[in-house]
């Protein structure tokens, strides 16, 4: 499977996961993004999107164990998984980019923009690593 998750670049950006070598993706409330988290195994493949003002798939990372529990979840019901990072893309893919392209009319980060983790399709990630270069 395929994922892209989100991230402010201030609070934890690609560069500082790839200085880390492996994070926790932790942290994930909503309960849509929760489903998708706990769908992810082990080698599946994550695109690394900045949000804020940057807005913009900038890496390839890799889910690096499976779904366990959120440790910072007191009540045991949020799920986390690591990621360790592939690699930077050549460029980044703007979401104005991704807009722009009819291709991208059903994928879910052009209809539910808000959501912190979500499927990508084969077709979709391979569009999205040729506009990077």
């Amino acid at each position: 499977m395929n994922w892209l998750v989100k991230e402010e670049p201030s609070n934890y950006s690609f560069a500082t996961l790839q200085r880390d070598g492996r994070t926790t993706w932790s942290g994930v409330r909503n309960p849509l993004a929760q489903k998708h988290l706990r769908s992810m195994t082990k080698g599946d493949r994550v695109f690394f999107y900045h949000t804020g003002s940057e807005k913009a798939v900038v890496g390839i990372a890799r889910v690096a164990s499976a779904p366990a529990q959120d440790p910072g979840d007191r009540d045991g019901k949020l799920w986390a998984v690591d990621i360790e990072p592939v690699k930077a893309l050549p460029a980044a893919v703007t979401l104005g980019a991704i807009k722009a392209d009819p291709f991208f009319a059903d994928f879910l980060l052009v209809r539910m923009g808000r959501l912190s983790v979500m499927p990508v399709t084969d077709a979709q990630w391979d569009r999205i690593v040729r506009m990077a270069g």
